[in-house]
């Protein structure tokens, strides 16, 4: 009997992180041929991701230069991705998520007449600049699509308004969430001292994080200028911020945090202890559409500080709240969260919308029955 050839396209940590779960679970399969291509769109992060989850890419286009324009990752992963096609013939491409990758893997797989299948389809924000380019690149991907593997049942019926047929929309979960049960351990032990040092059970630790382009500015002072006063306002509050490399966004944390000793300004960290300090802090403030996902499951409250989301079953489940970037917003906003008890509870066992880390299993098994 014919293997189905599936090949999986990544170029990000986001999407390696979210595509491991469904690279292990082809691999498992004797009637699935897996075969592995990453543009390393970003290259140093993507590659922490292969390591943690022991993936060995089948190709690697390499295309990352430093201070690459969306146009050169757009025509260098097309030109490298018609290459690859165009040797192994896939049954079926698989992209996940909202990267120039995803949007360019669809475009070189259409042009060789390759199914393509969209993990993680039918976000939006209603906003094609926000985030940019991400909305744009899922609502392409979107028209060249094959199967559409939704998140939520929100998802779902974004395309069906957008007129996609339903016998191509597959609910499943967010692969994220299988990702999370691989890498998160109770006696998990930092490489970064500090980390180790911090007291998660008597200090209630925020988990900052902010990188968002639309976000850089007055919008990011205004963020930074109310996480700094509730650290002030609560003894026993303090914050860890995993800062961003872009030197704009460093510039703005060390000018508004970087006196203040109860916030640890520290570099990124690979995906592995990110998620494993994200088990131990108290809550959760981001602009990272991510992290929506990832908190609930580890029972954290999340405060986005972003003016939409493309993911609002969080918010609409009660594992998240959508704040801003005003001020007065996010300073309200977490002292509420703070001085409230009651409410924090119920955000932190608010039910997870995105589901229960069975995504891989259901998407690799609508492939096979499909084809």
């Amino acid at each position: 009997m014919k293997r189905l050839k599936v090949m999986t396209v990544f170029g990000t940590r986001p999407e390696g992180i979210k595509m491991a779960p469904i690279i292990k679970e082809l691999e498992k399969r004797e009637d699935v041929e897996s075969i592995i291509c990453v543009t390393a769109q970003h290259r140093e992060m993507l590659d922490q991701v292969l390591k943690i989850f022991d993936i060995e890419p089948d190709y690697d286009l390499n295309i990352f230069e430093p201070g690459q324009s969306l146009t050169k990752i757009t025509t260098r992963a097309l030109e490298g991705l018609e290459r690859v096609i165009a040797k192994e013939k896939p049954d079926v491409l698989l992209v996940q998520g909202d990267t120039t990758t995803v949007f360019s893997g669809a475009l070189a797989a259409f042009y060789q007449g390759v199914k393509v299948g969209h993990v993680e389809a039918g976000l939006r924000s209603g906003n094609i600049y926000s985030p940019y380019p991400e909305e744009a690149n899922r609502m392409l991907t979107g028209i060249l699509a094959e199967y559409h593997f939704c998140p939520t049942i929100r998802n779902k019926e974004n395309l069906l308004r957008e007129n996609y047929p339903e016998d191509k929309l597959y609910i499943t979960g967010n692969t994220v969430i299988d990702a999370l049960q691989y890498v998160v351990k109770d006696e998990y032990i930092f490489d970064n001292g500090l980390l180790n040092k911090i007291d998660y059970e008597n200090k209630r630790v925020i988990l900052l994080t902010s990188h968002r382009r639309e976000n850089i500015g007055k919008a990011m002072e205004n963020i930074f200028s109310a996480v700094n006063d509730i650290v002030n306002k609560y003894d026993d509050v303090e914050v860890v911020f995993p800062v961003h490399l872009n030197p704009r966004v460093r510039e703005i944390a060390k000018g508004i945090l970087g006196s203040n000793e109860k916030v640890h300004l520290i570099d990124p960290l690979d995906y592995e202890p990110f998620t494993n300090l994200m088990n131990r802090v108290y809550l959760v403030v981001t602009d990272s559409g991510g992290l929506q996902e990832e908190a609930p499951t580890l029972g954290k409250p999340v405060l986005v500080v972003r003016e939409e989301t493309e993911r609002p079953e969080g918010i609409e489940a009660g594992t998240a709240k959508l704040v801003g970037t005003e001020y007065k917003s996010v300073y309200d906003n977490l002292d509420f969260l703070l001085s409230n008890e009651a409410e924090y509870t119920k955000m932190a066992k608010a039910v997870n919308p995105y589901g229960d880390g069975t995504a891989a299993k259901k998407i690799v098994d609508i492939l096979l029955n499909a084809n």
